[in-house]
């Protein structure tokens, strides 16, 4: 009985210490449910997971995407810039060249514009002092002529107006061609040209009447005009003749020059060489006479007006020239009332120089000249 006593309680014991097979079913089934959630939580978790990485990668690959077509619209707009930037540069390039040469332009005109105001003003001066020159050269003539005229009078004439009353002794040439121009000084010239073969105060001398009368009539209304009776007759028998040479183009410009007071007589310096714009043949040189087209010596040559062109004239034509030009000398002082003496001196005057003329177209000339 104490064996039974010992034994029943040990027993008793075990089956409480140890579980029965029902219980331990029972906690199997609550193992096996905590097992199931924690699985399905993992699961879950796990899904969440993988659906986080999806999105995160499906987002970086639309990002890319994104970056991608900004990068290439980037690229793109700088490479528009830079074409714009080239196209600027060009233009910028191709205005400044514009610049430069519109620059030397404007500085190659103001240089042009400069050297021609100051040709043209040394050409102004030039004529300028040339006009003050003929001016004071006339006012001298002028001066000198009123001089000799107002000293003459008919019972008093004065031998230097008119050479023809000097003695032989005194009636002598003078050297040289005291004038440039054809308005010089008849008194002057007048005595370079007196050619007569003797004595004039051993000469009669009886008026003309028709020639007198011609004269009278030119001096109540003195003109220029040929077309009067008086210069028409001198035209005709002197003047004409008288500048008639064998070059006739070249005498036709000699004449006209003379009538218009325009022509220019100079000496020729031995070193001078000639100064020409026509043919050797038409001006002549020192050794041969342009209006002759002779061999000659030319100690003188002409310009006829502003041309710059000179001819070289024998001393023969220019005693034919010289002798026209006195005589026009005179009627012009005539015209313009600076001769104030009685009508029969000024008509042997006049005289003088038709002969003079006459002479000089018969070949009588100075030595002199």
């Amino acid at each position: 009985s104490q064996t039974s006593l010992e034994e029943g309680p040990a027993v008793g014991h075990w089956n409480t210490l140890m579980p029965s097979k029902g219980s331990k079913e029972e906690q199997g089934g609550t193992e096996c449910q905590d097992a199931g959630g924690v699985d399905e939580t993992q699961a879950t978790e796990q899904l969440n997971v993988s659906r986080l990485r999806s999105s995160s990668v499906e987002i970086r690959e639309k990002g890319s995407e994104f970056l991608k077509e900004e990068l290439h619209k980037a690229q793109k707009e700088l490479k528009l810039k830079d074409k714009e930037c080239e196209r600027l540069s060009k233009v910028r390039e191709q205005l400044e060249q514009e610049l430069e040469e519109l620059t030397a332009s404007l500085f190659e005109e103001a240089h042009k514009m400069v050297r021609e105001a100051n040709t043209k003003q040394a050409a102004s001066d030039k004529q300028l002092r040339e006009a003050r020159g003929k001016i004071d050269m006339l006012q001298a003539e002028v001066t000198a002529l009123k001089t000799l005229v107002i000293t003459s009078t008919p019972s008093s004439p004065n031998r230097e107006l008119h050479p023809q009353l000097q003695s032989p002794s005194k009636a002598v040439f003078r050297k040289g061609h005291g004038r440039n121009k054809s308005t010089s000084s008849a008194m002057v010239s007048a005595g370079s040209q007196n050619t007569n073969p003797e004595p004039v105060s051993h000469e009669r001398r009886e008026v003309d009447s028709i020639l007198f009368a011609e004269f009278q009539a030119w001096r109540e209304s003195p003109t220029l005009d040929k077309s009067c009776s008086f210069l028409d007759r001198i035209y005709r028998e002197d003047i004409g003749p008288c500048l008639d040479f064998t070059k006739q183009e070249l005498s036709e410009l000699v004449r006209a020059a003379v009538e218009q007071n325009t022509l220019t007589i100079e000496p020729v310096a031995s070193q001078t060489l000639p100064v020409m714009k026509a043919a050797s043949e038409e001006c002549g040189g020192p050794k041969k006479c342009a209006l002759s087209g002779l061999p000659r010596t030319c100690k003188h040559r002409i310009m006829l007006g502003d041309s710059g062109n000179y001819y070289y004239i024998s001393p023969s034509c220019r005693a034919r020239i010289t002798a026209v030009c006195n005589f026009f000398t005179y009627i012009r002082y005539i015209q313009q009332g600076l001769v104030r003496q009685d009508v029969e001196l000024m008509y042997w005057e006049v005289t003088r120089l038709r002969r003079e003329m006459s002479l000089a177209k018969l070949g009588f000339y100075p030595s002199e000249m």
